[in-house]
């Protein structure tokens, strides 16, 4: 029998139904005792696009604990059922208490100082969660006690520019400012990533140099469309529309016009940054002019009788060598073209030599799974292990789109 085991997900309502309430407050007292409830307890989102159609993820049968379906799961979705679990009953759990002691110190020369500590007395939702350093235990002073000066550390700082966003810190605030949803964060950043406008690097997120030049474009000829107030109120205009309060097509109109006028004007203003500079110098390949051009990862210098001529030189002169392109025996199995050997960063890999107009890739000794097929389309499964965790993807990528974190079970 097949079972879902949580609501849906694709939501961050904090919404719960009152039946999965009190089921959960029934679970917390047979097996924790009175103590660990104190009622049903609500909660509201603060974020504006909070999607609150739906119920707050939670398990949907609150009986099924975590141990009794560990085993029927893979790893990750073991530990993603417990989160799930744990926040949903610890959400319905009593406070915890703590007993905090606060002490201040007068210095002899007027200078104060305070000493914190505190000691879990009743450990209540974090029955279901850790709690690092739960006890921070101070002395037992008297008021009037005499303290030695041990020792003095003087520290010198200097004042730092903001942290780069993470994922989840720019998630954070794109909700802040009410933009998005749920469901479009994780695909508008990893669309950033894709485009190269972006780039994650220790968690942190780094702008490249392409995507100062389109924002400083966008920012000049379309200001009311890439102003950040701009997507939260189109956000509450479509609330709007679902709620019947908006004509849909009287928005759309409003909408429409005055933005293909900008489109115009902007096809007028804006100058192609594919125009190329002469640099007063020939091709040494071929003799045609050497022009300078900005490219995906900036400028650089190269003939004016590209495609035919693919010499190339860095902005200082430097040229840059080109590869040559290693034809394997196997044709792509998307347009039939030739395989092309190439090198990544995890080693080699086969490409479509007709690249970019096929964007077919996979590992040169790829690992298929012998037991299962594509759930889509029927053919073979790839397993990558280049990352930290595997993942799956269809031979046929990107043709069939399939590509999963978990491994397939075969079934449509």
């Amino acid at each position: 029998k097949k079972s879902g085991l949580i609501t849906y997900m694709r939501t961050d309502s904090l919404n719960l139904s009152e039946e999965a309430t009190k089921k959960a407050l029934q679970q917390i007292e047979s097996k924790q005792g009175k103590k660990y409830i104190q009622g049903i307890r609500k909660y509201s989102s603060k974020s504006k696009g909070a999607q609150e159609a739906h119920e707050a993820i939670r398990p949907t049968i609150v009986e099924l604990a975590p141990d009794e379906v560990d085993k029927f799961l893979d790893s990750d979705l073991a530990k993603l059922y417990r989160l799930i679990y744990n926040r949903f009953m610890a959400s319905q759990t009593s406070n915890a208490i703590f007993h905090t002691t606060t002490i201040f110190v007068k210095g002899e020369q007027g200078a104060r100082f305070k000493i914190q500590g505190r000691t879990l007395e009743f450990d209540g939702f974090y029955l279901f969660s850790k709690l690092e350093n739960r006890d921070r235990i101070v002395p037992d002073f008297k008021v009037g006690d005499r303290l030695i000066l041990q020792h003095v550390q003087k520290l010198q700082k200097w004042t730092e520019p903001p942290h780069r966003y993470s994922e989840a810190g720019l998630v954070k605030k794109l909700e802040s400012l009410g933009i998005g949803r749920p469901s479009t964060y994780a695909p508008t950043i990893s669309t950033l990533v894709d485009r190269r406008y972006i780039s994650i690097e220790k968690k942190q997120i780094t702008p490249t140099e392409i995507a100062f030049t389109v924002t400083e474009i966008l920012e000049k000829h379309f200001p009311n469309i890439v102003d950040k107030s701009f997507t939260a109120k189109m956000e509450e205009t479509l609330d709007s529309i679902a709620e019947g309060k908006e004509d849909w097509q009287k928005v759309l109109l409003d909408f429409y016009f005055p933005f293909i006028q900008q489109i115009e004007k902007g096809k007028k203003e804006i100058k192609s940054l594919k125009s190329a500079t002469p640099v007063g110098r020939e091709c040494p390949e071929c003799g045609s002019e050497l022009v300078k051009r900005k490219g995906r990862y900036g400028e650089f210098i190269g003939c004016s009788s590209y495609p035919k001529c693919r010499y190339m030189e860095n902005i200082d002169g430097t040229p840059i060598k080109r590869k040559e392109v290693k034809l394997s025996d196997e044709k792509c199995p998307i347009c039939g073209s030739p395989l092309a050997i190439k090198e990544g960063k995890n080693g080699e890999f086969l490409a479509c030599s007709s690249f970019p107009k096929c964007r077919y890739t996979r590992p040169k000794n790829p690992k298929y799974l012998d037991e299962v097929n594509c759930p889509k389309c029927g053919k073979r499964v790839i397993e990558y292990t280049h990352t930290k965790k595997p993942y799956y993807r269809c031979e046929e990528y990107p043709k069939c789109r399939f590509s999963s974190r978990s491994k397939p079970k075969g079934e449509t």
